[in-house]
């Protein structure tokens, strides 16, 4: 836990605000908190149906990420001290986009065994990165590591 406020409060904290920006956009969704484990906590909107909630999640996720980023920004600004982990998620994208990159990643590694040639991913986000190399990680044919400078950071994955 943070110093300063507990990590209940910065849910509570963040939960308002987004409820607030929904109401304020006339978006009707609910806003879910989900302590994860003792340092990060998520909040959750959906909405039935989930259709206006595209606008949230933006082109591959840049909006959420954002969202997600002006959320720890309000918590931080009503806390005394560090604040803890703080993620957003959207109609489930983060859920989807990981089962995705999951699918992708098994699949460039398949392709990484038969060549026995390294790949290089395109620039993606550091959560995306982490997705991807998650999803390796208990392999014994490939490994992964990240090359390049933000925002051009890229997964590349070789055989072992």
């Amino acid at each position: 836990m943070a110093e300063g406020i507990s990590l209940a409060e910065q849910g509570k904290i963040a939960k308002e605000f987004l409820e607030g920006l929904l109401a304020s956009m006339s978006i009707t969704a609910q806003v879910e908190v989900r302590e994860l484990d003792e340092e990060t906590v998520e909040l959750a909107v959906d909405a039935s149906p989930p259709t206006e909630l595209g606008v949230l999640v933006g082109p591959r996720g840049t909006t959420l990420q954002a969202l997600q980023e002006v959320t720890r920004t309000v918590v931080q600004s009503k806390s005394p001290g560090r604040t803890d982990r703080i993620l957003v998620d959207v109609a489930k994208y983060r859920e989807r986009r990981v089962a995705a990159l999951t699918r992708f990643a098994q699949q460039v590694a398949s392709e990484v065994v038969e060549t026995g040639e390294e790949r290089a991913l395109e620039p993606m986000s550091a959560a995306d990165r982490k997705a991807v190399h998650d999803a390796l990680t208990d392999s014994d044919q490939v490994v992964t590591r990240s090359e390049g400078e933000e925002p051009r950071r890229f997964v590349v994955v070789s055989p072992t």
